[in-house]
């Protein structure tokens, strides 16, 4: 909070523009620093982690008969859910993995599902190879922070941001991370888009009105 400008103390500021870069830098160092802390949690732990996610989530989808679900291949210390788009598929669904097309574009789904093809994507994050193009109904994002309001802190690209804002058919959004995750507050901006949960190995995060 030391690098950020006395008016998110709750004193006016008379220069956007240097609100927004004041915001931007606080964004920066706290992306490095929660990170580098779940980079930190033993492996095994991350694992348990992860189990405890997917078992959350897989009771929040629901039936997932004929449902598009996209998740996303994990990635610096992310929730590995790869097991639970293994079993959404035994179950009926129709799985995805977000694509990054160019900067400043909204993402694309490709389904993908265990054993098929894939390819370096951007960051060198796997891709599906052949998907076809879908709309999910449920798009399961992963944070590096999030916040009371359901915001979500991500890697600064805002590929999620863009893309829900430019659906048609606004899926129902996931964010899931670690509980040590949390941050009172990202300091929303314009552009960011509240998830409709956030899903840590606590189970949904609930926050009192007022706390």
């Amino acid at each position: 909070m030391h690098e950020i400008e006395p008016g998110y103390s709750g004193l006016p500021v008379s220069d956007p523009k240097q609100q927004e870069l004041d915001v931007s830098r606080w964004r920066k160092a706290e992306r490095s620093r929660q990170i580098a802390s779940r980079l930190a949690l033993p492996s095994e732990q991350r694992r348990v982690h992860g189990k405890r996610i997917a078992g959350h989530l897989k009771k929040l989808i629901g039936d997932a008969a004929e449902q598009v679900v996209s998740a996303y291949w994990p990635f610096r210390g992310e929730p590995d859910l790869r097991s639970l788009m293994t079993a959404l598929a035994f179950d009926g669904a129709r799985t995805a993995l977000p694509v990054v097309i160019e900067r400043g574009r909204p993402l694309v789904f490709r389904l993908w599902k265990t054993g098929d093809r894939l390819e370096k994507g951007v960051w060198n994050i796997p891709v599906p190879a052949d998907g076809a193009v879908v709309v999910p109904d449920v798009v399961i994002a992963p944070v590096v922070g999030f916040d009371r309001e359901n915001y979500r802190l991500g890697y600064g690209g805002g590929f999620f941001d863009r893309t829900l804002a430019a659906t048609t058919k606004r899926p129902r959004v996931f964010g899931v991370g670690y509980s040590s995750a949390f941050m009172p507050t990202i300091y929303p901006q314009a552009h960011d888009i509240p998830m409709d949960a956030i899903i840590t190995e606590q189970g949904e995060m609930r926050f009192d009105v007022g706390v």
